[in-house]
């Protein structure tokens, strides 16, 4: 049976995605002013990555970053999206996450992966087929420290003597989120600490197909450490780009798609293909998608519904849908459809009209029934009044 939440949250991914043409200062202001739309359009997350080369995801600290953005902001969560573990001293990432929780007054989500960039981690020296390895010793160390103990331990890459946080976190249960792409070791993470789960490649062939195991994985893990988990915690990203009909969506992305193909094909060399045109680039997009990040959608409301809805069925359902955020449109583009995905597509899922159909059905089927009465109290006053006027003037006659 599939898990449907009463409501499901929705959210953002941003790695972010900026052409090297594009004012950097220019482009994080863009960012930042579009969390401020997504809060005002009543989101429930924006997730910020972090990353040190390429050019075009330039934001390496998604803590200042998200520090900027509480300001401007009411009520959404604001997570990393992701810490890249295996860049930090544990103890001082704690310590950060810590005050920015202090900062936001407990809206921030603690999402953790190993790094996904590997130019990243050449220019710092860390052996890529370290990355996982790394994360996990210093998530074992992370929980502890944000749980209040202390902590002694050496690696490889990092010592720990009786170290300890000076401030522990505002929220009582900081949530700590583990990226999982295509490999099971995000998912067995995430049961080992009882974290949370955010499926970046949901959408990809293979992270679709993975998705069917990825929360048994997750549960077993759970179970062999005492831990306990909940699909509630899940979030699932996609890549979309969605207008009022799916010319205007694919018209759309004549602002950009173009960039963001060049971009990867450039970083991640034969694994992603040239295109030669627009059509070329949504079809592949649509198509077979750009590996770790997904299949995209180009089209409406209503596809988007029936894309969410599949994603549900091959997991067996999940707590919050993100969109990953690509700057393929121009901004007044991207802002329309978060727009609509917010007025159609979350109310399908949030179930927050599902008494409004039905009350209208009820105020239709007695409508007749309801109007007798109301005209009928109409015809009810004017007698009254014109039998009071009628009274006066033979009173008035009279006397």
């Amino acid at each position: 049976m599939t898990y449907k939440p009463k409501k499901m949250r929705f959210g953002a991914f941003f790695a972010p995605f900026h052409n090297n043409r594009t004012s950097p200062t220019f482009a994080l202001e863009r960012d930042l002013d579009l969390v401020k739309f997504l809060d005002e359009m009543d989101y429930d997350e924006a997730w910020i990555g972090e990353h040190h080369s390429g050019a075009y995801e330039c934001i390496a600290s998604p803590e200042v970053f998200i520090a900027t953005a509480a300001e401007r902001t009411k009520q959404i969560k604001l997570a990393t999206g992701v810490s890249s573990l295996s860049y930090h001293q544990p103890l001082i990432l704690a310590d950060r996450i810590a005050q920015l929780d202090h900062q936001t007054r407990g809206r921030v989500i603690f999402g953790v992966g190993p790094g996904q960039l590997i130019a990243d981690a050449y220019m710092m020296g860390v052996d890529p087929a370290r990355l996982r390895d790394r994360m996990g010793e210093s998530l074992d160390v992370l929980v502890k420290l944000l749980n209040g103990e202390t902590v002694t331990a050496e690696t490889d890459w990092f010592t720990l003597r009786e170290a300890r946080m000076h401030i522990l976190p505002y929220q009582e249960d900081l949530e700590v989120v583990v990226a999982s792409a295509i490999s099971p070791s995000g998912a067995r993470l995430a049961g080992q600490y009882g974290a949370g789960m955010l499926s970046v490649a949901a959408s990809s062939p293979k992270g679709f197909e993975a998705l069917a195991d990825s929360w048994s994985i997750c549960e077993s893990k759970a179970n062999e450490y005492g831990q306990k988990v909940d699909r509630s915690t899940w979030r699932v990203v996609a890549p979309f780009h969605i207008a009022e009909t799916r010319e205007q969506a694919r018209r759309d992305l004549e602002y950009g798609l173009m960039d963001m193909f060049n971009y990867f094909h450039k970083f991640g060399g034969s694994l992603f293909p040239q295109v030669k045109d627009l059509d070329e680039a949504i079809e592949t997009w649509c198509g077979g998608g750009l590996g770790a990040f997904g299949v995209g959608l180009v089209g409406t409301p209503d596809d988007l519904v029936e894309h969410i809805k599949k994603l549900q069925e091959q997991s067996g359902g999940f707590g919050a849908f993100l969109s990953l955020a690509h700057n393929a449109a121009s901004y007044e583009a991207t802002k329309k459809s978060y727009e609509l995905i917010a007025r159609y597509v979350m109310p399908h899922f949030q179930h927050c009209n599902d008494n409004r159909t039905p009350s209208l059905e009820w105020a239709s089927s007695n409508a007749d029934r309801f109007m007798e009465s109301y005209m009928g109290g109409i015809q009810d006053a004017i007698q009254k009044h014109e039998d009071e006027v009628a009274s006066k003037k033979k009173k008035a006659v009279g006397a």
